[in-house]
């Protein structure tokens, strides 16, 4: 329950935070610009606090559904407007002003990545080193001869410091369908290879799984060896002891800790055949997880802790990508870019079909990774406000009627045929935008729900 809390207040955070960037947008741009605004409202539905400020006495509301927001700004079609402020309705502005209003939001979302990101890699980004722990037998990964113990250090002549990079770098290759994907690494001896990738179909690293497993590479991991038991749970009655290293479960290979860790938890009450490593000599034991209920699903428990390495041989796994003050600029506007174009690309499959709709998040599994980076810590927050930032900048403005580009593109059409566009024609561009996002609303989350239930 704490866990559902928990990643319920670190979602409410992130959407208010993110919404109030956009929505300041329309607000600033507009009483620039000479447009009289008289709400700014956090969220939808019924106000739970609400004040006046500045000369035009603008509400400022925090209401009760935090899902976004909206300025509200005078305009005739909406009401009627005294004589003597015409002049600062949003309907009589020029076309050049109402498309700065409307453009504002989305790019105040571009401008807080950006800054999110500056401030990221002033501070330094932690990460571990794209350290390969095992190849996926008949993967992409093995008929290119990457091996166990390669570090990749760069994936189409792009730099590849950490794991996250390394993703993102696979993500871009792979979308742009060549075919194949040049990669060079460094071997554990040292030595440096040159390796293609040849990919038939580079869109099944979009497919559900996740890009690094789609690909064929497991990162390095912990081994699984046990450090620590719980009195009385079930990996001591089970006979586990400290030291000991768990090298297979029911026949398939253990990879590491978190491999180790996965398979128990998808395992309550069920036996478990397990080989361990002790001073030398293999032993069979069998393990029954018992059942823990958490965050409304039910998963596997022994009560156990994984034997940390030293100091010397974690630090060689970690890296810190940092830049100075004036280094981060181009790095962040580079970044910001990077998942513009990523997320740009990404729809643009799942439009075409060539990519799956499973990749679309609903409010469930934002929240519930905005719960989890914000566990990890503050960097890995500001990397989810990052990406999340993004993406509400691209999807506000596709040309889809309701939202700020469908908007743009009423204005645009004003800009081409001189006049503006019908009432009847954007009564039915409402319509159907309301319709399209339903749709995806709903498919969205069908994939939440699917992966509580997963």
């Amino acid at each position: 329950m704490n866990g559902v809390l928990y990643s319920l207040a670190a979602f409410i955070v992130a959407i208010g935070v993110l919404v109030t960037v956009h929505e300041f947008g329309h607000f600033w741009v507009a009483r620039r610009l000479g447009v009289k605004v008289l709400r700014f409202s956090i969220g939808f539905g019924k106000p739970l606090w609400k004040r006046t400020f500045g000369a035009d006495d603008t509400e400022l509301v925090v209401a009760a559904l935090p899902l976004g927001g909206y300025v509200k700004m005078l305009d005739e079609r909406e009401g009627e407007v005294a004589d003597h402020e015409l002049e600062r309705a949003f309907n009589r502005k020029p076309i050049a002003t109402r498309i700065a209003v409307v453009v504002a939001g989305p790019l105040f979302n571009f401008l807080f990545a950006i800054a999110i990101y500056w401030l990221m890699f002033v501070a330094g980004i932690p990460g571990l080193r794209p350290v390969v722990g095992d190849v996926i037998p008949g993967s992409y990964a093995e008929q290119a001869d990457i091996r166990r113990g390669d570090e990749i250090l760069a994936i189409q002549g792009k730099a590849t410091p950490t794991w996250e990079s390394t993703m993102m770098a696979l993500l871009d290759a792979g979308l742009d369908e060549r075919g194949s994907i040049e990669m060079l690494v460094r071997t554990a001896s040292g030595s440096e290879r040159q390796l293609q990738a040849s990919m038939a179909d580079a869109t099944v690293l979009l497919e559900k799984g996740g890009v690094l497993e789609n690909f064929g590479l497991m990162p390095w991991q912990l081994p699984a060896i046990i450090d620590e038991l719980v009195e009385g749970k079930a990996a001591q009655r089970g006979g586990l002891q400290p030291g000991d290293h768990v090298v297979r479960a029911d026949g398939e290979d253990i990879l590491g800790w978190n491999h180790w860790v996965k398979y128990v938890r998808a395992r309550p009450g069920q036996s478990i055949q397990v080989e361990v490593l002790r001073s030398g000599t293999h032993m069979g034991l069998t393990l029954e997880p018992e059942t823990v209920s958490e965050n409304g699903s039910e998963h596997g428990y022994i009560g156990a802790s994984v034997r940390l390495p030293d100091d010397d041989q974690r630090d060689t796994m970690r890296v810190v990508v940092h830049y100075g003050l004036l280094g981060a600029i181009p790095a962040a506007l580079q970044k910001t870019g990077e998942v513009t174009t990523l997320t740009l690309r990404t729809l643009w499959k799942m439009v075409t079909g060539k990519a799956s709709v499973e990749n679309l998040s609903g409010p469930i599994s934002i929240a519930r990774y905005a719960g989890e980076s914000a566990a990890i810590g503050l960097t890995t927050f500001l990397a989810f406000l990052g990406i999340v930032s993004v993406s509400l900048g691209v999807l506000n403005l596709l040309p889809i009627p309701i939202l700020d580009g469908g908007h743009l593109l009423y204005y645009l059409v004003e800009l081409v045929k001189g006049s503006p566009v019908s009432e009847a024609v954007q009564l039915a561009g409402q319509k159907i935008g309301i319709v399209l996002l339903l749709m995806v609303m709903s498919v969205a989350l069908y994939n939440d729900l699917i992966r509580l239930i997963e």
